[in-house]
């Protein structure tokens, strides 16, 4: 006899209480399911099953049997869902979570590619600058800047980009550039609410040391294209990410503040809630912003 058959006939006896209720549960006879057992309990040389007229319970060697059947059972259960899930079409319903700049800037334009290589997935894009709690808000992936802090959930890096501190030049006229970090505490820092360090910029010197700098009290904005705006205007210096400022550099618009200093390369992320097959939907997505993104260097943007 097929060994998995045996084991779902033990394991739904066990569930269930009894041969009737399991002979109901898996559509077969009470006589099919006592031969099932009675022949993973031949096969095993033990007795699986303590039973009465009244009642059927697992014997000290069946219960441990049945914790280990179950996890075959349930993992031969979800290679098969799995299968079924890469061969099915994407489709369904898919809410993402994303940085408004991020979003506006680089998610928005290639959204349109992606809804006519899938037309049976409708999207629901929230930006925010939040942190979300994917799995209690019902989000099914969201993006990701710099170190991941929740570990339960599942992360693919979409590309990586750099972080500089910059300023107009006319803010470095007025002001003079900075030559070494501690330089800074006698500037202008634009501050960025939603930095999950809190209100200090983590830089390196030259020497490697690493540093802090304090940012709050002159600007402080919760969006990333607000503080590149206002560093144009010659507000203030600002730490942000390349694939805000790459233009506005390129455009000579803004400036580094000190070169000499290592960049900080941070990775961007496709999170996603943990489980261990990935929703077609979702799998569809994420490899088209690889795909989208394979261009995108650190300081290409």
């Amino acid at each position: 006899m097929d060994r998995l058959t045996e084991m779902e006939a033990f394991a739904t006896v066990v569930d269930q209480g009894g041969f009737t209720d399991a002979a109901k549960k898996m559509g077969i006879s009470k006589s099919a399911v006592s031969k099932h057992v009675s022949s993973l309990e031949a096969r095993l040389g033990a007795r699986l099953l303590n039973r009465t007229t009244r009642r059927v319970s697992p014997t000290e060697i069946g219960l441990a049997y049945y914790d280990r059947a179950r996890r075959v059972l349930n993992d031969a259960g979800e290679a098969d869902a799995l299968v079924t899930s890469m061969q099915s079409a994407p489709s369904g319903l898919l809410r993402i979570s994303v940085a408004t700049d991020f979003g506006v800037n680089h998610l928005s334009p290639v959204l349109g590619t992606f809804l006519q290589e899938f037309p049976d997935i409708t999207v629901n894009m929230v930006l925010n600058n939040r942190y979300v709690e994917l799995i209690s808000e019902g989000f099914d992936l969201a993006i990701r800047i710099g170190e991941l802090e929740d570990s339960t959930l599942r992360a693919r890096k979409l590309c990586e980009t750099n972080r500089r501190m910059i300023a107009a030049p006319g803010y470095f006229e007025k002001y003079g550039k900075p030559q070494k970090i501690d330089d800074l505490n006698e500037h202008k820092l634009l501050h960025y609410s939603n930095n999950s360090s809190g209100n200090v910029w983590k830089l390196t010197a030259p020497s490697g040391e690493k540093r802090q700098v304090r940012t709050a009290g002159w600007l402080t904005v919760n969006d990333g294209q607000s503080l590149l705006n206002a560093a144009i205007a010659g507000l203030g210096i600002a730490y942000l990410p390349s694939f805000l400022y790459a233009d506005a550099m390129e455009d000579g618009l803004v400036q580094e503040a000190i070169p000499e200093l290592p960049v900080e390369t941070q990775g961007i992320f496709a999170v996603y809630p943990p489980g261990r097959f990935t929703q077609p939907k979702v799998r569809a997505f994420i490899d088209f912003l690889v795909q989208s993104f394979a261009e995108k260097g650190p300081d290409n943007w």
